[in-house]
């Protein structure tokens, strides 16, 4: 199996297990992304690696960065159909987050996807 049929099957078995979890007993999946999310810099630390591995192996493979973001757009799209059915708290949050000033805490997270959106506008138009 390539490494992308790997990324690939273990988003399908992450996937299945969390919607079997959840249609089981929801409460142990909420007590399980409270332990996941307990340290929140630990977390985000190891998902910035593994983004970055993904990545790798995704351009390595032969995608180019273009490709990538329309598949990002793609699942952005999806995400905004599952978080509209809570449009109301989302607001809420996005709105305490905004009057706290967002960047002092996604400055980086910010940066990364400016790099992002810069190496595929290159890509695109040079």
């Amino acid at each position: 199996m390539t490494p992308i049929g790997i990324i690939a099957l273990i988003l399908i078995i992450v996937s299945a297990v969390k919607i079997i979890v959840i249609l089981v007993n929801p409460k142990s999946w909420a007590e399980f992304v409270k332990k996941i999310w307990a340290n929140p810099m630990i977390t985000s630390t190891i998902s910035l690696i593994l983004a970055a591995i993904v990545l790798y192996y995704l351009i390595q493979s032969g995608l180019t960065i273009v490709q990538i973001l329309a598949v990002t757009a793609f699942v952005a799209l999806l995400m905004a159909v599952g978080i509209g059915m809570y449009a109301t708290e989302v607001i809420s949050m996005a709105t305490k987050m905004l009057k706290k000033g967002i960047l002092k805490k996604a400055w980086f997270y910010t940066l990364i996807w400016i790099a992002l959106i810069v190496w595929g506008a290159y890509e695109l138009f040079m």
